[in-house]
């Protein structure tokens, strides 16, 4: 039988779910927003759904469901639907990127390239 997965949605997100409009599609969630709490066997997620709602621990619109392959449905009013969890997008060449564009003006102003010391370091922080 196969299993899932249980994502929580943490509080201080879930009403910033529940008030945000509804969009068709897949949602794209991030995984700080949510904790691993337990797996349930169950043949679909509306049974996982069930089985919650039963035991006293239901799932709650925003919660996500994993199956075993990492695909992921997450709870809304109507039902489940697909996400993903957010990637941030990784920039091509990094640092050798910055170095090679052109210094802004502010860098360009007198003193700009000098190094401070440890006491105005100290300062700034």
């Amino acid at each position: 039988m196969p299993s899932f997965q249980i994502h929580r949605l943490r509080d201080h997100e879930r009403q910033r779910f529940r008030w945000a409009p509804h969009t068709s599609g897949t949602s794209i969630v991030k995984a700080k927003d949510y904790e691993k709490i337990a797996r349930i066997e169950s043949p679909t997620e509306y049974g996982a759904w069930l089985a919650l709602r039963e035991a006293g621990t239901p799932l709650h619109v925003g919660d996500l469901l994993e199956t075993e392959d990492g695909s992921l449905r997450i709870c809304k009013y109507i039902g489940f639907e697909e996400a993903r969890w957010f990637v941030p997008e990784v920039r091509q060449g990094g640092a050798a990127n910055a170095q090679s564009l052109e210094p802004s003006e502010e860098a360009q102003a007198p003193g700009a390239g000098e190094q401070l010391s440890a006491g105005a370091q100290a300062e700034m922080v």
